[in-house]
């Protein structure tokens, strides 16, 4: 499975990542990673959602395992879920791997259960990880 950079210096993508790190945080942000179909999953919403997503997305890159409920929830032992409200509700799967986190799979949420075919899917990225 091939992941490339989403925040940070490394990042070469077209998601727009337009944050400084300041100096006062810049000891506590985590490197996030992100799945190639995860980027085109959100490069295909649309722009307030992209932009809520985003959001969310530094909230997890400052918080990491602190980041709960309303944002991030736990699923199973190693395997979180951010989540996004709005008139799309956006789920992504992600894990913790050696001071990194890395984004495993998106969709849009349309009824009150998860997929079991997503929540697989993203069993087996990271699973391929480890």
């Amino acid at each position: 499975m091939v992941i490339t950079p989403l925040c940070g210096s490394g990042y070469t993508g077209s998601i727009p990542v337009s944050r400084p790190k300041s100096q006062k945080y810049s000891n506590w942000l985590m490197q996030i990673y992100i799945d190639p179909e995860v980027e085109k999953f959100i490069q295909s919403l649309e722009k307030a959602t992209i932009a809520k997503t985003l959001r969310t997305i530094d909230l997890l890159e400052k918080f990491g395992h602190l980041l709960g409920m309303p944002h991030s929830k736990k699923v199973t032992a190693n395997l979180f879920e951010l989540r996004i409200r709005g008139q799309q509700e956006i789920r992504i799967f992600y894990c913790f791997n050696k001071g990194t986190i890395l984004l495993l799979s998106a969709f849009v949420k349309k009824s009150q259960k998860t997929p079991q075919k997503e929540l697989q899917k993203a069993k087996q990225r990271f699973e391929t990880l480890t």
